[in-house]
C-alpha cells in the first residue's frame, strides 16, 4: 500500500507514486489518496490505520509544522516515507530571492486560473456579434455599441481577465434582444463615439475591404442615425456608456472593469 497524504488534492504525489509503481509492473500495490490534510490530528488518524500494513507514506505537505509530525509519527512505526515537495523547496530556497508561501493548492489555483481564461476566451468568440442571444444571460458582461466601437476587441480583452463578455452590435433596423433589457445595469456597458472619428474609421474599413468611401456605411448622417438610437437603448436599460473616442482597448477596459466590480460589490 502507498498512502498519498496531501494538504491539496494529492494529484502531484499520486502521478509521481504510479510512475515509480509502473517500474515495478504494477505488482499488487495499491494506492490510497488522503487529500486536504491540514491538522495534525489527521496525520496522527493516517499513520494509527497505517501502521502494521505493508506500506509507505509519500507526501506532499508544504507547512513544515505538519511534514515534521508525519516524518515524527511515520518513524515510532518504522513506516518509510517520501517527502515529494520539502526537498525541492529546499534547493529553490537556496536560489531565489525569499521563502516559499507555503499555501497549499496554489498550483491547482492557477489551474483553475487558467482553465477559467480559456473558457472565457471561447465565450467571447462563441457569443461575438450577437451571434446568440442565449449568451446574453449566461455572460458576466454584455457590451453594446454601433459597429467599429471596438466591442469585439474589448470582449477579448476582458476575457484574458477571465470575464465572459457578450457584445451585441445596435442596429437602427434590427430589434435588439430582449434579453438584455432584463439584466442588471452594471452588467451592460454601452460603447459610444464622436462621430466624426467613426467617419474615419468606417472609411478606412471600407477602403481595406475594397469599397467605395461613399457607401452609406460610413456617411455622417447614417453614423448620426445610429449613434442616437444606440443612445436611446442605452438610456432604455440604464447602463453606463463609456466614451471609447481616442482610446484604447486597455483605457477602456480598465473603466469596465471598475463599473463591473463596483457593481458586483454593492447588488
Amino acid at each position: 500500500m502507498v498512502y498519498i497524504v496531501s494538504d491539496s488534492i494529492g494529484e502531484t504525489a499520486e502521478l509521481v507514486a504510479k510512475a515509480a509503481v509502473s517500474q515495478f509492473n504494477g505488482g499488487n500495490v495499491q494506492i490510497r489518496r488522503v487529500p486536504y490534510v491540514n491538522d495534525p490530528q489527521d496525520i496522527v488518524d493516517i499513520i494509527d490505520e497505517a501502521k502494521g500494513q505493508n506500506c509507505i507514506i509519500a507526501f506532499t505537505l508544504v507547512l513544515p509544522e505538519l511534514r515534521e509530525v508525519l516524518v515524527r509519527e511515520a518513524d515510532r512505526h518504522h513506516i518509510p516515507t517520501v517527502d515529494i515537495m520539502g526537498p525541492f523547496l529546499d534547493a529553490l530556497t537556496l536560489i531565489t530571492a525569499g521563502p516559499p508561501k507555503l499555501e497549499p493548492g496554489l498550483v491547482r489555483k492557477l489551474d483553475e486560473e487558467y482553465f477559467r481564461r480559456v473558457e472565457a476566451i471561447e465565450f467571447a468568440v462563441k457569443y461575438d456579434d450577437g451571434k446568440d442571444p442565449r449568451g446574453i444571460l449566461r455572460a458576466d458582461l454584455v457590451i453594446l455599441g454601433v459597429s467599429r466601437t471596438s466591442k469585439t476587441p474589448l470582449s477579448m480583452y476582458l476575457a484574458h481577465k477571465r470575464i465572459k463578455a457578450a457584445n451585441v452590435p445596435l442596429v437602427p433596423e434590427v430589434a435588439p434582444p430582449q434579453e438584455i433589457f432584463n439584466l442588471p445595469p452594471h452588467k451592460v456597458i454601452g460603447l459610444t463615439i464622436k462621430p466624426q472619428q467613426l467617419n474615419v474609421i468606417r472609411t478606412e474599413r471600407l477602403k481595406t475591404l475594397g469599397l467605395t468611401s461613399h457607401a452609406d456605411y460610413a456617411s455622417p448622417e447614417r453614423i448620426l442615425k445610429e449613434l442616437e438610437y444606440a443612445e436611446g437603448i442605452m438610456k432604455r436599460i440604464g447602463c453606463p456608456v463609456i466614451d471609447v473616442t481616442n482610446k484604447a482597448v486597455e483605457e477602456t477596459a480598465s473603466k469596465v472593469l471598475e463599473i463591473y466590480y463596483r457593481g458586483e460589490r454593492h447588488r
